[in-house]
């Protein structure tokens, strides 16, 4: 069981309202680092709006967010920019792939090293010795990641060319390449079929453990979000209705109500 000084997100409150609509409300969670926890709820139940404020693109109307970071510090996140975040140790990825589709795969990977790395304006200009070392770092670090997820035989093909789950897979190496401690999947499997969602699962399991990460995850298909999550919280309208391991989630009678359906004591 986590232990109360392990705390890697703490959310407390918070709610967003949209024109007089209120998005989410009064949410709450607490994320212990290594901890894979899934968000669940119908469309529109709020769990990307909780995402958005997480990594910045939203400001909450309440609430506070607190993240500590590998150091421990800890830093008030609700009104902080999603390029800060990213440096601090948040990564995430989009529901709809975000890569620079004319861009090679080698080169999508490279673009979210430049947040680590140390060279200044005048090492570029000049090409001094630090920005020399950045650029063979970036290169090894690059290489070792590709090379890592399998698609290093690919990196000077165009993001666009690849198959849709590869595309998948190299936003996941995107976001890892920023050495981020925590990182959020927004609906990692949407659009993927039955066998693409299995190697995702056992992507995502590897992930985890590879670079001991702590992943908050969004997604649909009950298929994987029961096979790789430890924990589960359930939104519906913009508030949790439950919260528990799987198997609890699974026989909730509201959760059965609100979203899963009958059948789905039989997943």
């Amino acid at each position: 069981m986590p232990s109360g000084n392990d705390l890697l997100l703490k959310i407390s409150e918070l709610s967003i309202v949209f024109g007089g609509l209120r998005a989410v409300s009064s949410f709450s969670c607490d994320l212990h680092k290594g901890e894979l926890l899934g968000l669940i709820g119908p469309n529109g139940a709020g769990k990307t709006t909780v995402f958005n404020m997480v990594s910045g693109i939203y400001s909450p109307t309440e609430g506070e967010i607190t993240f500590w970071d590998s150091r421990g510090k800890s830093h008030q996140i609700g009104k902080t920019s999603p390029a800060i975040l990213n440096r601090i140790g948040i990564a995430r990825t989009f529901q709809n792939i975000r890569l620079f589709g004319n861009l090679t795969v080698e080169d999508n990977v490279r673009i979210a090293l430049h947040s680590r790395r140390i060279a200044g304006p005048v090492d570029v200009l000049f090409r001094l010795p630090r920005f020399l070392k950045d650029e063979e770092g970036m290169i090894e670090k690059t290489g070792v990641l590709l090379s890592l997820f399998k698609i290093d035989g690919k990196k000077h093909e165009l993001a666009r060319n690849l198959p849709y789950g590869e595309q998948r897979k190299l936003e996941i190496v995107r976001a890892l390449a920023s050495d981020p401690s925590l990182l959020l999947l927004d609906e990692p499997a949407a659009g993927m079929n039955p066998q693409e969602t299995e190697e995702l699962m056992k992507l995502i399991s590897f992930i985890r453990k590879e670079f001991h990460l702590t992943i908050l995850l969004i997604e649909h298909d009950m298929r994987l979000v029961m096979g790789v999550c430890e924990r589960l919280i359930v939104l519906d309208y913009g508030k949790t209705i439950a919260e528990g391991l799987p198997e609890e989630i699974r026989r909730n009678p509201a959760v059965i109500k609100a979203y899963l359906g009958e059948d789905a004591v039989n997943v």
